[in-house]
């Protein structure tokens, strides 16, 4: 356990070592296993007494000045709102989420990430309704003590009702019984029962006998940790960092699978930012794990807005991925109205008459069993009968269904939607372009992503943004130029670095650079004035389009990027490649004849 006089033997021996030392020899030293240094110093980083350090097997040293004691060690500065930490690529943002998570990891032994996932963020959420409840009844008891026993208190400001034997406190102190699975159970049960909202959400299954007692307790003095000693605001972001990052993780551990119930951060960062969610309603049709929601909130906020300026709306078809979301968007203290039915938003349409302003959706690749054939009549299909073995364009004339008259979306799709021929998907997209019934087209900006940013496919995708008023449309308070006669083209399938062997994400750079083009494009002032750019960017008009036979591929667009000319003269920079290439046919002369000599070696001592 994590307690006083640990972290005080770790911050005493990292003192005599100076303020810094690796962790095999802090580790060496403290003489402690692996799991109970991990969450010491996972602990401790939250705490703000060390900070997390590279090299080989990594390391640890005190922040602040070298050698400084347990009262001297400066906690690390606060992030402002609007700096983005170092990213790892998986969802939140590197520093002491990586530790913990780490630690966390560990205490999973052979259990599988898919069912280890329920059990850790299940316990961070009622870590964080458990301090939310308690910050609010310290307050009430100052102030008003007769409403600290009042729920309509707590939920006046969107504070789950917490009874006292499902308190952290509570299962805090017997996180040591053998009965702390079964303790759990009843605490989540008491919550559903007195927050209607929370019912049938939570996960009530930690006693069962694969779950180990030692275990969750050691994982409940890991997560105790989180956000201790914060003011209100700062624990309530701090614990949604760490769900967020917890989520990315476990769906890189799970792969395709992951890639069911997660869209990369980095990805969801380009559509957010695009569309510019900052007030209204938003909704998503297959909204996994609720990520699009959570970062259109952050979006709102660091625009100076406030939690409550945009509505959030949507629906999903797997009960478990539901379940995801409500916690999700609870640990951020976000209302929301997300629906569930095992049928999905085409058959069992929950929203049906939402309009909303914003759009964000990343909705199953390619899907052929979506029943297709039972809805061929449906009022949905404005623009062309989507095939019933292909789903990708009914998903986007679902999305323009429920797009408000000047609202806009953002969709991630295959690359196949672009170009596709196949059962009147051309027919379709024509339509989507050029317009239907006399109003004009809704394709406003096609982006090609790179391959390796999502756990389920390795294959590039692309993005689709949809605005049902192109005339002019407004964006963040700012009027938008007329955009009827053009689509905006960008190759981004050169941006992105690799975050590790398999998948790659954007850096703020990257995602400033695509999203300003668009901006730019569309009219906003702050952009600054659109140009095209050759090799990423284009602005393409209909007629243009047309002679591409209406294929959306910006690469048939953007054209090949400018090469820079050294100014060398042709002559002389012939003579030079020429010399290089003889030196090569040189080179590899010598490597044949080693060849040789060495296989005739093999030759004569068999």
């Amino acid at each position: 356990m994590a307690d006083q006089a640990q972290r005080d033997r770790f911050i005493a021996a990292l003192t005599e070592l100076g303020g810094s030392a690796g962790n095999g020899r802090l580790r060496e030293i403290l003489a402690c296993d692996e799991a109970t240094y991990d969450a010491v110093k996972a602990a401790l980083i939250v705490d703000g007494l060390v900070t997390p350090e590279r090299g080989r097997g990594g390391s640890v040293s005190l922040a602040g000045a070298a050698g400084a004691t347990v009262a001297e060690a400066a906690p690390a500065p606060p992030r402002e709102k609007s700096a983005r930490a170092r990213s790892n690529g998986n969802g939140g943002n590197l520093g002491f989420e990586a530790d913990l998570f780490k630690a966390a990891d560990k205490l999973r032994g052979n259990m599988e990430p898919s069912d280890y996932k329920h059990v850790a963020l299940g316990l961070i959420f009622l870590k964080h309704i458990s301090d939310s409840f308690e910050a609010k009844r310290a307050e009430l008891l100052a102030d008003y003590p007769d409403g600290a026993e009042d729920p309509d208190e707590y939920a006046g400001e969107n504070v789950f009702w917490v009874p006292k034997e499902a308190r952290w406190s509570h299962l805090q102190a017997n996180a040591k019984q053998p009965s702390i699975g079964k303790m759990i159970d009843e605490a989540m049960i008491a919550i559903e029962k007195r927050n209607e909202t929370l019912k049938g959400v939570l996960p009530k299954d930690y006693a069962r006998p694969a779950l180990n007692a030692v275990m969750l307790g050691e994982l409940i003095d890991l997560i105790s940790g989180i956000a201790l000693g914060q003011e209100k605001g700062e624990a309530r972001d701090v614990l949604g960092r760490v769900y967020e990052y917890f989520l990315g993780q476990f769906a890189g551990s799970e792969g395709k699978r992951g890639g069911e119930f997660y869209t990369p951060r980095s990805v969801v960062r380009v559509m957010v930012e695009m569309i510019e969610p900052y007030k209204g309603r938003v909704y998503d049709p297959c909204c996994g794990s609720g990520g699009m929601f959570v970062q259109s909130e952050k979006f709102a906020l660091e625009r100076e807005g406030r939690i409550g300026d945009i509505a959030i709306y949507g629906q999903e078809s797997n009960y478990t991925t539901w379940r995801l979301a409500k916690m999700n968007l609870a640990v951020r203290g976000i209302d929301s109205e997300i629906k569930w039915n095992s049928e999905g938003s085409f058959h069992k349409d929950e929203l049906r008459d939402l309009k909303a302003d914003y759009v964000l959706a990343n909705p199953p690749f390619n899907i052929s069993d979506w029943g297709g054939d039972r809805l061929r009549e449906d009022v949905r299909w404005k623009y062309g009968v989507p095939p019933a073995g292909n789903a990708n364009f009914a998903w986007i004339q679902h999305i323009v269904h429920h797009l408000a008259p000047s609202g806009t979306a953002g969709v991630v799709l295959a690359n196949g939607s672009m170009s596709s021929t196949q059962s009147g998907e051309d027919t379709i997209r024509r339509a989507l372009i050029e317009g239907v019934e006399g109003k004009p087209g809704v394709v406003d900006c096609m982006i090609a992503l790179p391959g390796q940013l999502f756990y389920s496919t390795q294959i590039p995708v692309c993005l689709w943004f949809l605005a049902r008023d192109k005339s002019n449309g407004v964006a963040c308070n700012a009027k938008l130029r007329d955009r009827r006669a053009e689509i905006l083209f960008i190759d981004a399938r050169k941006l992105g670095h690799m975050v590790d062997r398999t998948r790659k994400e954007f850096s703020d750079t990257d995602i400033d650079k695509i999203t300003r083009a668009y901006h730019a494009w569309r009219g906003e002032g702050e952009a600054g004035l659109y140009e095209d750019v050759p090799g990423f960017c284009k602005s393409a008009s209909l007629e243009e389009i047309k002679g591409h036979g209406y294929v959306l591929t910006p690469g048939r667009y953007v054209g090949a990027a400018d090469v820079e000319d050294d100014d060398m003269p042709f002559v002389e920079r012939l003579s030079q490649l020429n010399k290089t290439l003889e030196m090569q046919f040189s080179r590899s002369d010598e490597l044949t004849n080693i060849i040789r000599e060495k296989l005739g070696g093999m030759v004569a001592n068999v």
